[in-house]
């Protein structure tokens, strides 16, 4: 089944439940210190362009392209919906994202990812499309809660 991946509004009403469970599940897992997930105003910001993934008319994932500067970019709010997680969704927003990276002059794309075993499979995902451990980059404070990862474009 084809999947549909097209830019977004992130305060639209169809997204705020997979958001809603996104930031939940983060919120779970992190203490508020080490949570850096965006709400649906944050993604609506300048310098982040916010993607949402359709299949047959039903949403099954979202992800963010947040402008750190002239060479980089970071990926922000990857999710797949859990029915759709293990179908290929996530794949498909994280090259989706990383041609955006590139289509923006981006040399590098970077991304901070929990240590929770809960965000196991999705840095399997990142470290299979090229992603590697990194060091902190941006804003961020290096700490045990936290996993760094960035691709060179």
């Amino acid at each position: 089944m084809t999947i549909d991946i097209r830019a977004d509004d992130p305060r639209s009403p169809a997204i705020a439940p997979l958001l809603a469970l996104h930031l939940a599940e983060l919120r779970g897992v992190m203490t508020p210190e080490f949570a850096f997930a965006l709400d649906a105003d944050e993604l609506a910001a300048p310098g982040i362009a916010f993607f949402s993934a359709w299949r047959e008319g039903v949403l099954v994932g979202m992800a963010a392209l947040k402008r750190l500067d002239d060479d980089a970019g970071e990926v922000k709010s990857m999710r797949a919906t859990p029915p759709a997680r293990g179908t290929g969704v996530g794949r498909a927003l994280i090259r989706h994202v990383v041609a955006a990276a590139r289509a923006a002059g981006h040399r590098r794309l970077h991304l901070e990812t929990g240590t929770a075993d809960t965000h196991a499979a999705a840095v399997g995902l990142y470290h299979s499309e090229g992603f590697v451990d990194g060091d902190a980059f941006a804003d961020y404070a290096p700490s045990p809660h936290n996993r760094f990862m960035v691709l060179h474009l």
